[in-house]
Order: structure tokens, then sequence, then C-alpha cells
């Protein structure tokens, strides 16, 4: 089409368009809530992806990470009032990870103790750690103040501890943690360090001692001279013993392609020595990769819930436009009558509605750039606004406003000239 003629059909457009101010802003409005929804709802979700796969990634991609599994219990035992329980991962099965399986770096053994942890008055009930030095190295974890465990601290058997933050501000609520004496059960250590807070899994739930408030780490070799194998776990009616050797290890891979390798390499390695089932193989890799393909779904998912609200607003366009075809039929006659063909008039009203849609999607998108971020603020969600977000969104609204506009064109455009003359 000719430039001129284009341009002058565009400026009749938006002519028409401003004799019916309000009916021309409603009708874009619907197209603005509709681009709004969705570059709000991709954010939302990009948001919550992102954040699920940087808490998989801290956990470490290179890792694997074997877990015991306290088997169910038997309702054949009926209700004895004591029972010693033995279950889990042993200190053969590290052993085997470490001098057995190729392409591992490190082996990192974790024991959980079921200990109160008290300063004066105060009491929580944390997930106490027993491990090596290294598990901060392994495990990613970021030290908040003074120093993690160390080798000194093992091979002398060192009564000293590092609390997790939560465990820090509520023992320490004042004052800094590093340097006091914290009680274990009985026995009383040192605490040498505070750790940032921890990335939470699926798994983490309460596992002995009550509600988890937050973690405390100690060396392995002091753990294992002062508490043993045996733990007693006392609950209501009842003395249940617990004798398990250790609760994780982390085991941390060479190179990213045998982390698969070795996974599989612990499960069969478990299975075989074990008569249960009482142990679970997490690979962060797979988690994340399955992580990845759950928000690929879930984005299109919101994407499309809030495509409908465009839909909706281009049906409010036709709807309109159909209304305006009605009330100018008789100028379309008189144009039809002057020369005017048909492309002409389909070019008139395909402009007025996509001049419609054009300006609700491009309000749409800015008010979708600046919305994510009151939602972070007053909703405490992490949004992420990606640029194809505001560049799907307003190529969809484009793309209503032509779809839903070719109707009321080609309608106008086919009417009978002598009829439309007649139109009062």
């Amino acid at each position: 089409m000719n430039p001129t003629v284009l341009l002058r059909a565009i400026r009749l457009g938006v002519s028409s368009l401003m004799l019916h101010k309000l009916r021309s802003v409603l009708t874009s409005l619907g197209v603005l809530i509709g681009t709004l929804a969705v570059i709000v709802m991709l954010a939302i979700g990009e948001g919550e992806s992102e954040e699920a796969q940087e808490q998989i990634r801290q956990l470490g991609s290179q890792n694997v990470i074997l877990r015991s599994l306290k088997p169910p219990e038997d309702p054949n035992q009926g209700s004895r009032t004591s029972r010693v329980i033995d279950y889990g991962l042993t200190e053969m099965d590290l052993a085997r990870v470490e001098e057995t399986f190729p392409g591992v770096a490190r082996v990192v053994p974790v024991r959980e103790i079921a200990k109160e942890v008290r300063r004066e008055d105060r009491v929580v009930n944390p997930r106490i750690l027993a491990t090596r030095p290294i598990y901060q190295e392994v495990t990613g974890r970021l030290v908040y103040e003074g120093r993690f465990i160390s080798t000194e601290d093992e091979r002398k058997f060192n009564n000293v501890c590092v609390l997790g933050t939560e465990v820090a501000r509520a023992l320490f609520p004042f004052e800094s943690s590093v340097g006091q004496m914290v009680k274990l059960g009985g026995d009383y250590f040192r605490v040498v360090g505070t750790l940032a807070p921890r990335v939470p899994t699926s798994d983490d739930r309460p596992q002995v001692g009550g509600d988890v408030t937050g973690e405390v780490f100690i060396p392995l070799e002091t753990a294992r001279q002062w508490y043993g194998v045996l733990q007693v776990i006392q609950r209501a009616g009842s003395m249940d013993m617990e004798e398990v050797e250790l609760h994780e290890i982390f085991v941390e891979v060479d190179k990213p392609e045998n982390v698969l390798l070795v996974a599989n390499a612990c499960r069969e390695m478990l299975a075989r020595n074990h008569r249960q089932r009482d142990y679970e193989v997490v690979v962060p890799l797979e988690l994340l990769a399955r992580a990845k393909e759950s928000a690929r779904r879930w984005t299109i998912i919101l994407g499309s819930i809030a495509a409908l609200s465009l839909v909706v607003g281009g049906i409010g366009i036709m709807n309109v436009m159909l209304a305006t075809v009605t009330e100018r039929t008789r100028e379309i006659g008189i144009r039809r009558a002057l020369g005017a063909k048909r492309r002409h008039i389909v070019t008139q009203f395909l402009v007025e509605t996509v001049v419609l849609s054009v300006g609700g999607g491009l309000l749409g998108v800015a008010l979708g750039v600046s919305v994510p971020s009151a939602f972070e603020r007053f909703f405490d969600l992490r949004t992420i606004v990606t640029p194809a977000a505001p560049i799907l969104a307003f190529a969809i609204s484009v793309a209503i406003g032509v779809v839903f506009g070719i109707y009321p064109a080609w309608r106008a455009a086919n009417m009978d000239p002598v009829e439309a003359l007649r139109h009062e």
C-alpha cells in the first residue's frame, strides 16, 4: 500500500477514535489489563523458579547426598514400651564411597545428635550435626562470624561448636555468640563461629529432638567420644533407642559429567548392602533439571491464564468495533460512493483496532515492568521480569487487535454502498 494512503488512514482512524475518547479508553483498558497480567504472571513464575533453582544450586550441583531414612514401624511389634531401632547409613558405606568409587573428589559424613541446646534459661532444639571441617567447603555454607570447626578441633576432641544464624539469634539475641559457652545435652561447648542461613530442601523435617529451629555443628570425633552410636529418644509412654552410625554423606564429584554415574553407583551399592530401604539418594543436578522443566510448564500455565484476559480485551475491541460499524454505516456508504475501495475501508477499521490494542499494550508494558517490584515489596514474592515477557505480551496485544479487528473491518468493507447511503 502507498505510504501516503496508509498515513492518511492512520490519521483518519485516530481522529475517529478521538471523537469518542471515553469509549476508546475503556476499550483499551481491557488490553492494558491483559498485557499487565501476562507480564506480572510471567515475572512471578520466573522469580519463584529462579529461587527454587538457586536453592538447589547452593546444595552443590556436583554433589550427591546420601541420607538415612527411618523405616516404617512394624505393626506386629505391638505396644512395647522400649526398643532398639538399627537403620541408616554406616561407616562401611562411607568407606566404600571414599575408597572404591572413581570420580569422587571428597566425602563428608554427617551424624545427627538428639540433644537440646541451652544457654541459661533459653532452650532450643536444633539439628546438632557432627561433621568434618570440609563440610563447609563441600556444601558451600558461608561463615557469618568467627570460623568453622577445624582439623585441630577434631584431632584434640575439642568441645567447640558452630551455630546456625537462627540458633545464635535465639540464644544470644543482643550479643555476639562467638566465644560464649552453650550446653549441648549435659556437656558444655564453646562457640567458635556462626553460619549464614542454610538452603532448605524437601526433606527438611524434624528427625530427632523435637522442632527444628536451626543447626549446630560440632566435630565428628568429639561426637563419637561423647555420644557413641546409640541414642535414647523418649516419647510419651515409650522410650526408643536408635542406632544410626551416619545420617548423611555428602559426596563431591570431580566433574559435572560424572555426577549421574556416581549417583547410580551409590544407589546400586546401597541396594546391595542394605536389607531394607533405609536410605535415599538426593542428586541436586537431577533436582535442578526437574525444577527447570517444572518452571517451564508453570510459566506456560501462568502465561496462558493471563493471556485469557487479553482475549477478553480483544472480544471487547470486536464488540465496540461492530457497534462502530453500525453507527458509521452512512459514512461508509459515502466513502464508497466517492470511490473508496474495499481495501481502504478494511485498512481504516484495522488501523482503529490496532491503535486501540497498541495503546493498551504499551501502557500495559509500562505498568508490567514496574508493578512486579511492588509485589516484591508488599507480598514478599521474588519476581523477575525477563526481556522476553514484555515483548511477548506486547506482541500478543497487537495480534489480538489485528485478529479481532478483521471481522468488523470485513463487515464494513462488504456493505452495499446503496444500502449504506439509505441508512438513517
